[in-house]
């Protein structure tokens, strides 16, 4: 389907309605039954260089496993590993292809999440919450909804947006793609991998795709709208988090956030490492 304008309001609907419907009980799938593992993951591309703020938030995710909760940190060399033993060359290829890090945590959690199944969250994010075990009951796909104001230039806050009265033309919807919590071999997670590994092979070897709508919010956006029209019933594989904030908080600002680090920065630009 292509990115038209229309596509990415009639998108934007699709998404409102989503998060705006009551969330009433809905007959769990037998394939989401056996929950979700235990494990939270998350990326920092240089494990050798990791400043100390982020070093806190990672360190608010590790203390879980004094919980029975695992905790997994990648990096660069090590995601590609995984990537490569557990899909093989086709999306190492595509991994490589990413070309800063936030492409690469991108691209990386959809690739692990399949495989594995787990609780993804950005480095950046630090742990506020004290009852994580509700979010691996079941397998279903759990994420942020996220509202923004053309007008404006700001994000809207959830406590206006999430009503089911709350409307703007203005407005935009769509999905944050952290965190990510699902069973393996979700739909959703499926069918956002397969976008985003195609979306890095078309794009031609001197293009720098663009981040966003490649591997990011975009991309799994567009791919739970798609998986909605391509048969009913979405709302029975995923689950809103409609209290993200009360269980996490986005740093800011965090050091990195001030250099290429950041991708907004530098989206569609050849990050540099220290070694080149």
């Amino acid at each position: 389907m292509a990115d038209t304008p229309e596509h990415h309001r009639q998108r934007s609907e699709f998404i409102r309605r989503l998060v705006q419907r009551s969330p009433g009980r809905i007959p769990l799938k037998p394939q989401y039954m056996l929950g979700t593992p235990r494990t939270i993951v998350q990326f920092w591309h240089d494990l050798r260089e990791v400043p100390a703020d982020v070093e806190e938030c990672l360190a608010s995710w590790a203390r879980w496993t004094t919980r029975g909760f695992a905790h997994q940190l990648f990096d660069e060399q090590s995601a590609k590993a995984f990537i490569a033993g557990s899909l093989g060359p086709r999306h190492e290829h595509a991994f490589e292809r990413c070309y800063h890090p936030a492409m690469q945590a991108d691209y990386f959690r959809l690739c692990y999440l399949l495989v594995e199944g787990g609780f993804y969250v950005d480095a950046d994010d630090a742990c506020v919450g004290t009852h994580l075990a509700r979010l691996f009951d079941d397998g279903r796909l759990k994420l942020q909804p996220l509202c923004y104001d053309i007008a404006s230039g700001t994000m809207v806050d959830p406590s206006v947006f999430l009503h089911d009265d709350a409307y703007n033309p203005g407005w935009i919807f769509y999905f944050n793609n952290n965190p990510l919590i699902s069973g393996r071999g979700h739909p959703i997670v499926e069918r956002a991998l397969r976008q985003a590994t195609d979306l890095l092979e078309r794009a031609s070897e001197d293009v720098l795709p663009e981040i966003q709508t490649t591997t990011g919010p975009g991309n799994l956006s567009k791919s739970i709208f798609e998986c909605g029209t391509a048969s009913a019933g979405v709302e029975s594989d995923l689950v809103v988090l409609r209290d993200w904030d009360s269980l996490a908080i986005s740093r800011w600002p965090l050091s990195h956030r001030g250099d290429a680090r950041n991708w907004r920065r530098s989206n569609q630009r050849r990050f540099r490492t220290r070694d080149e």
